[in-house]
């Protein structure tokens, strides 16, 4: 890793090119489709919390693994946010004097977030117990609500590697997401094919680096004044999703695109080919959406706030959902409904309007934890 950072250090002039169109400050539809996809990531594990109480032992279940309830996870919206991860990097790649003053410019930036979370967890692993929370209940959700950092993981990962995939798509364009869509299928290949499954993890990058790469390549199209052919997003889309579903029919892979308890397979951890095309799918359809949602993007009050607080909503989302659980099991001594019955149905909208306060509440308490967090940050710098 340290030989990718260091080999594209280089001053690079912060003088704009006269030759070139300045990029825009931000690009309204790429906000557009971040802010629908961390909704969606809400609303998305919102649905699958399923937990009892026997006494003893908090029973952490998935609601999505019942009945065809497997078709939601069709609609995990990770793709569009790596897509969306790649378009703002491209712009960032193009402002920053170096690699490492780039890197280390973003990873400073999730800093504060992540020191809040952290801080706010630990004050919440003490404070829980006290209130009449059951301490194993307690360190089972701490267990849990920090899984959702492995996107940001991902992600830092990713943008170590920006420099080298910018330059590779300024030399081979289209061609380096389609190499690195290959490199995961044969991942897939040695995984599923040959038994070799200690090559598995190296889908982790790939298949995500495939979204990333071509969020960077329509970051420069348009920084040049290209635009892509809606058509043509429509045709990748339909093809993706038509192989998606032949990878699942004929292929040693479950239907879900999420893990599932008793799924001898996870499509997602870590990501396989069926996930891959889908992927690709996701994100043509979005590039073929385009022309039509650009315009309503920009112009959303609900776009600006969600991003404005993307962060805050990835990071506390299934935080507010495990507090909201732990007060019906555990404050109200009620149990949970169970998924899709009708008690189910009837106990969403409250369920959701109170998830969303305590969500907006973390989220403030949030934001009065993270100025400790940069002291602290610009202290050690």
């Amino acid at each position: 890793m340290s030989a990718t950072l260091t080999a594209p250090v280089r001053e690079r002039s912060t003088t704009p090119d006269p030759a070139r169109p300045a990029p825009p400050a931000r690009d309204p539809y790429v906000d557009g489709i971040r802010a629908v996809g961390i909704l969606a990531v809400v609303a998305l594990h919102w649905s699958m919390v399923e937990a009892s109480w026997d006494g003893d032992r908090l029973v952490i279940g998935n609601a999505l693994g019942h009945g065809w309830a497997w078709l939601l996870t069709w609609s995990q919206p990770l793709p569009v946010l790596f897509f969306a991860a790649g378009v703002a990097a491209r712009h960032g790649w193009r402002r920053a004097a170096s690699a490492h003053s780039f890197l280390t410019a973003r990873v400073r930036a999730m800093l504060p977030a992540l020191g809040g979370f952290a801080l706010i967890w630990a004050g919440l692993v003490v404070v829980l117990p006290l209130l009449g929370i059951p301490d194993t209940a307690v360190r089972q959700v701490a267990r849990i609500a920090p899984q959702p950092l492995w996107f940001l993981g991902v992600q830092v990962v990713l943008l170590a590697l920006t420099p080298v995939l910018v330059r590779a798509g300024e030399r081979w364009g289209w061609r380096v997401p389609v190499a690195l869509g290959a490199a995961a299928l044969a991942v897939d290949l040695l995984r599923f094919g040959a038994g070799i499954g200690q090559v598995s993890m190296a889908n982790l990058v790939l298949v995500w680096a495939v979204p990333y790469v071509i969020g960077l390549l329509d970051a420069e199209a348009r920084m040049a004044g290209r635009a892509g052919s809606p058509r043509r997003a429509a045709l990748v889309a339909v093809g993706g999703l038509a192989a998606t579903v032949v990878l699942i029919v004929c292929g040693p892979y479950p239907v879900s695109l999420i893990g599932m308890p008793g799924d001898a397979v996870s499509n997602l951890a870590p990501p396989t080919a069926p996930v891959l095309t889908f992927a690709v799918a996701q994100v043509a359809f979005a590039l073929a959406l385009r022309p039509r949602l650009a315009g309503r993007a920009a112009r959303s009050p609900l776009v600006a706030w969600a991003n404005a607080r993307s962060m805050g909503l990835y990071l506390w989302h299934l935080t507010a959902m495990f507090l909201l659980t732990g007060l019906v099991l555990f404050g109200f001594r009620l149990s949970v409904p169970e998924p899709w019955t009708a008690g189910w149905w009837l106990t969403r909208l409250p369920v959701a309007l109170a998830a969303w306060g305590l969500l907006l509440g973390l989220l403030r308490l949030d934001r009065t934890v993270q100025p400790v967090v940069r002291r602290v940050v610009g202290a050690r710098r």
